[in-house]
């Protein structure tokens, strides 16, 4: 680890907001060193007894396209990173800076202007020192929502990486069949086709010909079902996964634009990011290919 990476994981969140921004950087505002007191803690001697918690927060937003006209109602006001703080902390009394940090998350990315949230929070009594955890959370890590009998519920779709020989299956019908059976909509995923693509000698150029090379194998998946409907962006995936449909994913756009996304062009790894992005129930893998450790997403092989 270099003295720069030191130097940043002990940076303030906006520090580090600033350090992963992408090449579109989105406008920011921030939270520093607000400091409440509260009954959390998992050790008895913490129980009953309210302590100093400091929290730093940084929320990217949605750029905003009309006029402000100086109007607050048009902005992510910061009283929004407050409140969200003082609700969760009200809300219950919790054992872990990590569930409060991941519940004041949640709450600042359903406001409909924030887009990724680094949450700070440290304890300041404990002793001669802080002890803390630090979160970075973004709306694509949020499942899609849609209307059911209790109000808006969380969908969890299947994500399932087909290889080619998978693709080309004579009973290819029968496996997608098997696969709605669980209920679950689909998010299909392919690598890359068993024909020669150009080599580039360039990584960025090189990760954008095996992109698009996948985008042919979507296509060339979606020609042997009729139930394989190709789709590039977020938008197309939310409305079909909140109709049950099943879809295939041409990779290109979503990995490209993403902010916090995969840094290389390995088929399995883009499908596990997409299942990890959609929270997916599991990612389902055909094929004798490896996968990836550390998943966030449960893993089985068909």
């Amino acid at each position: 680890m270099t003295m720069s990476d030191i130097e940043l994981a002990f940076a303030h969140p906006e520090d580090r907001a600033e350090a992963s921004a992408g090449a579109a950087p989105r406008d920011r505002i921030s939270l520093r060193d607000h400091v409440v007191e509260a009954d959390i803690g998992a050790f008895q001697k913490e129980r009953g007894h309210k302590q100093r918690l400091r929290f730093n927060v940084v929320v990217e937003v949605r750029p905003v396209t009309e006029p402000l006209d100086d109007d607050v109602d048009r902005i992510l006001s910061y009283d929004r990173i407050t409140e969200a703080i003082d609700a969760e902390l009200a809300a219950e009394r919790l054992n872990l800076l990590e569930t409060l940090a991941e519940r004041v998350a949640e709450r600042i990315l359903a406001e409909p202007a924030a887009m990724r949230v680094f949450v700070r929070i440290e304890k300041l009594d404990i002793g001669p020192y802080a002890l803390g955890v630090e979160i970075v959370r973004s709306r694509a890590e949020r499942p899609v929502q849609k209307a059911g009998d209790e109000g808006m519920e969380a969908v969890h779709p299947l994500v399932v990486y087909l290889d080619n020989l998978s693709i080309h299956a004579p009973d290819l019908s029968a496996r997608l069949d098997a696969l709605l059976a669980e209920g679950l909509p689909l998010i299909l995923a392919v690598g890359l086709p068993d024909l020669p693509r150009p080599v580039t000698g360039h990584k960025p150029t090189q990760r954008r010909v095996d992109l698009l090379a996948m985008e042919q194998n979507a296509w060339t998946l979606a020609a042997r079902d009729p139930r394989c409907v190709v789709v590039a962006t977020r938008t197309e995936i939310d409305w079909a996964i909140k109709r049950g449909q099943s879809v295939v994913w041409a990779p290109s756009k979503l990995v490209l634009d993403a902010v916090d996304g995969p840094k290389g062009s390995e088929p399995v790894s883009l499908a596990l990011w997409l299942a990890e992005t959609m929270s997916a129930s599991a990612l389902v893998v055909h094929g004798d290919v490896a996968v990836p450790a550390g998943s966030r997403v449960p893993v089985r092989r068909a």
